[in-house]
């Protein structure tokens, strides 16, 4: 796929860019590999950090066959390529990758390339830590290609248990779907966009991935069309439901930015989504945005870039941004930068309220160029808190690098994966560090079972009486505290009597209840009282109809199987 660099030397012959962000080169950048074409070049996708503490990452071209690979490196930059696509004639395995790993639940890692497969327009593939690759699914297995084709961006791994993702192209309009694949290789076209060829207000050409919002819900973007034909921003139920919640260039001159191109959204702590556009925004040239977006569509743009002189800000982010653990967002640009000749793009934070910090700039003396250039893929955060990202091109041999950047005052973390469930659920938890004297906490409370694999991760069991919150390790006299709340979801097991009129006690047994919300009953809120983790009672309501009980705490929802009868 031809990226749009054209782009990419606008800033340098604009003369007057004003802005408010704040520049400070960082001294904590290093180039851990530089690609030399046999082990790959042109990494686009972000990196995936392993159970056991090494990344995971993709390249678009390069490797044995020159159709691109996937690599393993460690944080301390050794790189071994675990598959080279293109390993047999026509490609079966597939062609030029280049998008984000997922790491699954079973510690698989999965993927998509873009082209190649049984019918030549892209696959999605399973690769195990060894380098054991199995091809899952080819694209256009059915007429007109309407399961899809050109899967761009990469997958996620939902709450239950599937993968989900797009393809810029096929389905009904031969505009993009969302689709949805077990790991057994089944997969669902849940959306086409644009399935009638004209309007396209539901948007076309998703290159980005999707991320799954705490609601259940899937989330992502569009890189064109829409009302305005900016693009847009996209809710989609599992079941394949579509809500528009924006779209792009919906003011005056585009100033809040067009075009989120491969920019995947980030669900922030505080339950908004977090984006860049490649376009657009309110300074000379359009030179991109990052904005925040409410789950109901109320979009802010909190950055415009090229906002300092000769864009030393940067311009054109490609991707998406990553919050770090002290709560603010990362991210890159292709372009811009301190050097004033060409820009070859930069490393950023960014606050919740829009306040940008420009921590590195590629090749600062405009030549050389051995730390690297564009870098169009976005940034992981790793457990031992630096960043890791990659560049299409410099380094030693121009064809791209790995490198690292650690932020002053960000420490080692733990992350779980994934990072919700009931009690009794199997969770990893990735950190370092870990040995068989660990003590893991989910809210606080102690998991009783726990596994260790090496010192980088543990499988421990949600215990009963969880809390919602963070999950902690201690070994010895170290704490570690996870970067995200996780979210102990509730059960519904039985609740008596099954039947009653207005005013009855019901008592409500499940799990997970000790930080209940809200009971309903078929909708109609009651009063309540939580008498333990596994007992809730409550009032059956004025205006209750017959219907299933549900309950709301602060790690989800949960509703009874059968009904509750109002007399």
């Amino acid at each position: 796929m031809t990226k749009l660099g054209g782009w990419k030397s606008i800033c340098a012959l604009l003369v007057l860019c004003t802005a408010t962000a704040i520049s400070s080169l960082a001294q904590t950048y290093g180039t851990l590999y530089s690609f030399n074409s046999t082990d790959g070049n042109d990494p686009l996708g972000a990196l995936v950090q392993g159970l056991d503490g090494n990344f995971y990452g993709s390249t678009h071209f390069g490797g044995a066959f020159n159709r691109g690979t996937i690599f393993k490196i460690s944080p301390g930059g050794t790189l071994t390529t675990l598959h080279s696509f293109c390993a047999q004639s026509s490609c079966p395995d597939g062609s030029e990758g280049g998008a984000p790993l997922a790491l699954g639940t079973d510690g698989n890692f999965y993927g998509t390339t873009s082209s190649g497969g049984a019918n030549g327009y892209g696959t999605v593939f399973k690769i195990t830590g060894a380098g054991a690759l199995t091809t899952l699914y080819s694209f256009c297995a059915q007429v007109n290609c309407a399961d899809g084709n050109g899967p761009i961006g990469g997958l996620v791994q939902g709450f239950d248990g599937d993968l989900y993702g797009t393809t810029y192209a096929g389905g009904v309009g031969d505009l993009g779907t969302v689709f949805k694949i077990t790991r057994a290789g089944a997969l669902t076209t849940l959306y086409s966009f644009c399935p009638f060829g004209f309007s396209c207000t539901d948007g076309i050409a998703p290159f980005a991935g999707l991320v799954q919002g705490t609601d259940g819900n899937f989330y992502g973007t569009t890189s064109a069309s829409g009302s305005r034909s900016g693009g847009t921003v996209f809710k989609i139920t599992p079941r394949g439901i579509l809500t528009t919640l924006y779209s792009f260039c919906a003011l005056a001159n585009c100033a809040d930015g067009y075009n989120p191109f491969e920019a995947a959204l980030v669900q922030g702590t505080d339950g908004n989504f977090y984006g860049t556009t490649s376009a657009g925004g309110v300074n000379s040239g359009g030179l991109g945005t990052v904005f925040k977006i409410t789950p109901r569509g109320a979009l802010t743009t909190l950055y415009s870039f090229c906002a300092l002189n000769n864009c030393t800000d940067g311009i054109t982010p490609y991707t998406g941004v990553v919050q770090g653990t002290d709560g603010n967002f990362y991210g890159t640009t292709t372009s811009g930068g301190s050097d004033l000749v060409s820009g070859y793009g930069t490393v950023f934070e960014i606050t919740g309220t829009g306040t940008l910090t420009t921590l590195y700039s590629f090749c600062p003396l405009g030549f050389s160029c051995t730390d690297a250039t564009s870098p169009d893929a976005g940034l992981v955060q790793g457990t031992n808190g630096t960043f890791y990202g990659t560049a299409t091109s410099g380094g030693a041999h121009n064809d791209g690098t790995v490198f690292s950047l650690a932020a002053v005052g960000l420490g080692p973390f733990v992350e779980t994966r994934p990072t919700s469930g009931k009690e009794g659920a199997k969770i990893r938890v990735l950190g370092q560090g870990f040995s068989n004297s660990s003590v893991v906490k989910f809210g606080g409370t102690q998991a009783t079972t726990i596994v260790l694999s090496g010192t980088t991760s543990i499988t421990a069991t949600v215990p009963a009486w969880a809390l919602t919150g963070a999950v902690t390790v201690t070994t010895g006299t170290t704490t570690l505290t996870s970067s995200q709340k996780f979210r102990v979801l509730p059960t519904i097991a039985s609740f008596s009597p099954a039947s009653g009129p207005v005013g009855t006690s019901v008592g409500i047994n499940g799990t997970g209840l000790m930080q209940a919300t809200r009971v309903a009953f078929n909708g109609t809120s009651a009063s309540f009282t939580v008498n333990s983790d596994i007992l809730i009672t409550a009032t059956l309501p004025t205006g209750a109809t017959t219907g299933k009980i549900a309950v709301t705490t602060k790690g989800g929802n949960a509703a009874s199987a059968t009904v509750f009868t109002v007399n």
